[in-house]
């Protein structure tokens, strides 16, 4: 039930990464979620009852679910570290961690061909995990699981004040629990594995609500940690989308009085003269450009605007300033005269 539980919730992490996976330019997160959402499913009974005997009922789908989770584990811890870099340099192949994940996987591919299993088990260890092969197989996948989160986890907690977003640093902090959780996972497994060389089976049995615990939990704040920052950026942009939508609307009507004795040096209409595909960020300094060029050839013109204005003025200032490494042009724009309203109020 737990495999399938955590699963359907690395899906739903699958489901927010997609929206943006043509514009990110590392998918290492994209193919982190779905390698690792794709073993838990392998490993759910049913899955992995019919995908096993498809496959001569020998338990390689035990070491396929494997693979891909410690391909999984890779990935994740890829894109991670390069989150933690803060810079936008090119993606650079990773050849070492490339070649310890080869040489993890070559080693799981030769400790499985040691273990004794003619037949397809939902509960693999369980059955099988009495055989020193099986022990070494599963060793060997935990503790490269166990290095890898571990040196992710220090990274999210060390780096998390860095992070300029407040979105972000809670997402380091979620990752950073779910890698430690993940510790206690591998650390439980690698005591089941050890009770069960020994027979020490009310150990085992401790250990297991220990892992069934940690697992649930190290999955979940993973998941929230990877889902936030994407989810959080959409509704940043939507927000955004409102507000540059309020202040155009509302700075039209500006513009249109700063500007009607300067009809020849304005836009032809205020949205639809900047080239198509420009941000509505540039419209917005366009037309206060514009408004101020107006107020300062013809001081009169401020004599047109009401309160209302210049508090719109003030509202696209203070938006402009705050997206101001996408404009380069003046801002302050409309600070003219604004100590003492030109208008006289």
């Amino acid at each position: 039930m737990i495999q399938a539980v955590t699963a359907a919730v690395i899906w739903c992490l699958v489901l927010c990464l997609l929206p943006g996976a043509r514009t990110r330019k590392d998918h290492s997160i994209l193919v982190a979620a779905v390698a690792i959402a794709t073993a838990l499913s392998l490993n759910v009974d049913p899955i992995y009852l019919v995908g096993d005997r498809a496959l001569g009922g020998r338990n390689l789908l035990d070491l396929l679910a494997n693979i891909l989770m410690v391909v999984g584990i890779y990935f994740l811890s890829q894109a991670i570290l390069r989150a933690s870099e803060l810079n936008d340099a090119p993606v650079r192949r990773d050849r070492r961690g490339l070649l310890i994940l080869g040489l993890v996987s070559v080693g799981l591919v030769l400790a499985f061909l040691r273990i004794e299993a003619p037949a397809s088990s939902t509960k693999f260890m369980l059955d099988y995990g009495d055989q020193p092969a099986a022990a070494l197989y599963s060793a060997i996948q935990f503790i490269y699981i166990g290095v890898v989160v571990g040196v992710t986890g220090y990274v999210c907690f060390r780096f998390r004040r860095r992070m300029a977003a407040s979105y972000f640093r809670i997402a380091f902090t979620l990752i950073g629990v779910g890698c430690f959780l993940a510790i206690v996972v591998v650390f439980s497994v690698l005591g089941m594995d050890l009770a069960h060389l020994l027979g020490d089976q009310a150990t085992m049995q401790q250990l297991a609500a220990i892992y069934d615990t940690s697992f649930a939990g190290a999955m979940l704040f993973l998941c929230a940690g990877l889902a936030l920052p994407p989810v959080a950026r959409r509704i940043a942009h939507r927000t955004q989308l409102r507000t540059q939508a309020g202040l155009l609307e509302d700075l039209t009507s500006t513009w249109e009085k700063a500007t009607a004795t300067r009809k020849d040096g304005r836009m032809a209409t205020p949205t639809g003269v900047i080239e198509r595909g420009d941000s509505e960020t540039r419209r917005l300094h366009r037309m206060l450009v514009e408004i101020e060029d107006a107020l300062l050839m013809d001081p009169a013109a401020a004599k047109l605007l009401d309160e209302a204005d210049f508090q719109t003025l003030t509202r696209t200032e203070s938006y402009l300033a705050s997206h101001r490494s996408t404009q380069g042009g003046r801002l302050g724009m409309a600070r003219w005269g604004r100590g003492k309203n030109p208008s006289g109020r």
